[in-house]
């Protein structure tokens, strides 16, 4: 049966539900949200603005290892691509919402700012020249559950919110915990992952706790490269499997905390953070053994260079909040967050040093933090403005920071080290900028149908000057089941320190043909050369409408659509290659780059799409089944490019800024529609749950149209079944059961057949992935 068929089927049978019962989605719309709204008492049902709630127990059924899988296989608006040969992007995957810049979501942990990773994503991933929050370095073990925003909320949370705010509230109290175990390995026999975590709430006096988690999580690489048909110096070598292709490597050890203590005159002190390490290793382009990077004395039979990652991630949050006896509510807290990623090159060797060349190189370190302090005060005036007004404004205080540490000398001398050649002297340096904000924010029930509610805020930046963001929302209920809701948002991002100062080298595939592309800091002269400006803030205009049902208490169903406009938004240039251009990098003594690209604010953006979302919960036979259906279609338009600069069309340079490769990736690099259907069965201590997801169409452009493709829509079906034993919980499964892959690339674009599948598949090209694990809980 088709995968599609046997869900439908399945969904049918509420024909022979007994009848609806008040159950767990009854009680999920009636949940308190904090995500979009400082209203003490605003439900999911009463939302302004479009929210997805996602449990602990739902993240933990998807049977992903990981966050960003699981929020992709859960929402439909989300998109998680797994890109390969990607440098450091191999480590730390990228995610979008709504097809926008990884960089355009705010993410949050407990309501505070969460810090992005020290990394830029660079070549050939989706969500290219963004440096965003590494969801994967939370473990599920620390999660309570997850608010999506799916909205902008600048006006609310300052820079970033522009595509929406993934709000991520931990586990707390001093009671309960878990104990899981898992392993797993790819149906090709490859990706083996071994895993295991835990939770547990500890009681620090009368009215104090903390809540622990730590996880374990070792996963091998996959690898789907082909054999190498291209000649070689070395007979015993031909048609051998030479690169890799697929996931990294990856060791990761996190540890999270939350707690809180009672103080007096109503007053608590809160506390959360974490600790986390990840090690990896990825592979780069296979060097051939008559290659010009090739050291034949080195390796007679050519080389496959490693980069190696060793990334530490910190974050503490601590605060004091508590009511006045004339009924504020208040909250003064400071928050750290900081990652750090070391580069390390194995298997590599730096070809202008000849025979005596290293084959190991410390490549440098890549440092970014945030220190915030904010201020909120709120109070709810009863009565004023129809039923009532909550009134909340605040302040905040933010410093961000970005440091480049070199390089041993001979990972940058000369050419450098293979696949990545190290931070030289003159790319280091440590940056800063401070930022100032004060916000204002207005909500009320104005009757028992009609709820508003109206935010400003600006910010006053350091390197860049001063920003207001507004947002307008409103919801009226004609009855209790039928709501019509719409919001109207600025909104701005500020372009990071990363995407101004960043400055490295990597080798970059073009038309086939291999390139060593320099990334320029946009304050490097030689980007200035070549047409580069100081970065301005991206601005949005963000506007949405949505109907909201609810026709019994087990049945909800929304319908949202939206259209986000983003002027000056900030892109990585196309790879500018050519003689022209490397006789000039070569006169600016830069040998070991054949090409160079840096940060812009070259187009304006158009985003429209639709979201569709509906649950169902009801009796079947003896057990219960919940359904779920989510649908995005999504459309994202260039409507605007900022004209070439001269400099590009000179000194016998004939280049385009952005151009058909960069324009493919914004517009048609992510799915154009993505369905999610999902059904949990539980009866008596067994448990059935399967999701289904349909992706959409995507498409790479290339430099020359003939080598486009696009590929087409793919199902894929993850399952997995439960069987609970007192406080155990035993579970198999399989992501991707039916072992799908995507369309295989045209051979002129798999580097000689050897790399079969495009990065930008929306589910990755691993195959299927078995598991089983054990789960003891109290």
């Amino acid at each position: 049966m088709h995968p599609l068929s046997a869900v439908i089927a399945l969904t049918l049978l509420n024909a022979n539900a007994v009848q609806a019962q008040e159950k767990d989605q009854a009680a999920e719309l009636d949940t308190v949200v904090v995500t979009g709204t400082r209203s003490a008492n605003r439900t999911l049902a009463e939302s302004l603005s479009p929210i997805d709630l996602l449990s602990a127990d739902t993240l933990n059924n998807s049977g992903t290892p990981e966050l960003n899988q699981a929020l992709s296989r859960l929402l439909p608006s989300f998109n998680f691509p797994r890109p390969s040969i990607t440098d450091g992007t191999d480590h730390v995957r990228p995610a979008q919402l709504r097809g926008m810049s990884p960089d355009q979501v705010l993410v949050l942990v407990n309501g505070k700012r969460r810090h992005t990773s020290a990394v830029v994503n660079l070549n050939g991933s989706q969500g290219r020249g963004s440096a965003a929050v590494d969801l994967n370095a939370i473990p599920f073990y620390a999660i309570d559950r997850i608010e999506v925003l799916r909205d902008g909320a600048s006006a609310l949370y300052g820079s970033d919110a522009i595509a929406g705010v993934i709000n991520i509230v931990l586990k707390g109290g001093d009671e309960g915990g878990t104990v899981e175990t898992r392993y797993g390995q790819m149906s090709a026999g490859d990706g083996e992952l071994i895993q295991a975590g835990a939770d547990m709430g500890v009681k620090l006096n009368a009215d104090g706790w903390i809540h622990l988690s730590a996880e374990y999580r070792d996963r091998a690489d996959t690898n789907r490269s082909r054999p190498d048909l291209r000649t070689l110096q070395t007979p015993a070598t031909y048609a051998t499997v030479n690169h890799r292709f697929g996931d990294a490597d990856t060791n990761d050890q996190i540890f999270f905390f939350n707690g809180q203590v009672g103080l007096p005159a109503e007053a608590e002190l809160y506390f959360f953070g974490n600790l986390g390490d990840r090690e990896g290793d990825a592979a780069g382009f296979y060097r051939r053994a008559f290659d010009s990077r090739n050291v034949v004395a080195i390796y007679p039979d050519g080389f496959l260079p490693i980069i190696n990652s060793v990334a530490e991630d910190t974050s503490v949050v601590m605060g004091v909040r508590g009511d006045t006896e004339g009924g504020w509510t208040w909250d003064v807290s400071a928050n750290y967050g900081a990652n750090d990623f070391d580069f390390i090159i194995t298997n590599s060797l730096n070809n202008s040093l000849g025979a005596a060349s290293p084959t190991e190189f410390f490549a440098g370190t890549l440092h970014g933090a945030q220190n915030l302090f904010n201020a909120d005060v709120s109070k709810y005036f009863d009565g004023l403005i129809g039923n009532g007004l909550n009134v909340a404004f605040g302040a905040e205080h933010r410093k961000d920071s970005y440091r480049i540490e070199p390089g041993e000398e001979a990972s940058y001398v000369g050419t450098g080290s293979q696949v990545f050649p190290g931070f030289r002297p003159q790319d280091s340096g440590s940056f800063d900028r401070d930022s100032n904000a004060v916000y204002l924010d207005l909500e009320s029930d104005v009757t028992d149908q009609f709820a508003t509610s109206l935010a400003v805020r600006y910010e006053d930046y350091s390197d860049f000057g001063s920003t207001t963001s507004g947002k307008l929302s409103g919801r009226y209920s004609f009855t209790d089941t039928v709501a019509l809701r719409g919001t109207v948002s600025t909104g701005f991002r500020a372009p990071s320190l990363a995407q101004q100062f960043y400055a490295t080298t990597a080798t970059n595939f073009i038309g086939g043909v291999p390139f060593d592309v320099r990334t320029f800091a946009v304050t490097d002269p030689v980007a200035i050369a070549l047409g580069a400006e100081p970065l301005q803030a991206e601005e949005s205009t963000n506007v949405s409408l949505g109907l909201s049902l609810q026709p019994t208490d087990d049945l909800n169903i929304t319908i949202d659509a939206y259209q986000i406009d983003v002027d000056d938004r900030i892109i990585l240039s196309e790879n500018l290659t050519g003689t022209a251009v490397q006789q000039f990098l070569a006169s600016q003594g830069i040998l070991n780059a054949n090409g160079g690209r840096y940060f812009t604010n070259a187009i304006d953006t158009r985003t429209r799409g639709l979201d569709i979302v509906a649950s169902y919960g009801f009796t079947l036979g003896d057990g219960d089944l919940s359904v779920t259906a989510g649908v995005n279609f999504n459309d994202v338009d260039i409507t605007a490019i900022a004209p070439n600069p001269e400099e590009l069309q000179q000194g016998g340079l004939q280049l385009q800024r952005i151009g058909r490769v960069e324009q493919g990736r914004v517009e048609v690099g992510s799915p154009d529609n993505k369905l999610n259907l999902g059904a949990d069965y539980s009866l008596g201590n067994f448990s059935l749950n399967t999701n289904l997801t349909r992706y959409g169409e995507v498409s790479v452009l290339n430099t020359n149209p003939d080598l486009d493709q696009t590929f087409g829509s793919e199902w894929v079906l993850d399952f997995s079944a439960s069987y609970t034993l007192d406080a155990w919980r035993f579970t198999v499964g399989a992501d991707n059961v039916l072992d799908n892959y995507p369309d295989e690339v045209l051979f002129a674009n798999s580097t000689n057949g050897i790399l079969p599948y495009s990065s930008t598949s929306p589910f990755g090209f691993n195959g299927a992935f078995w598991y089983g694990k054990a789960t003891f809980r109290w």
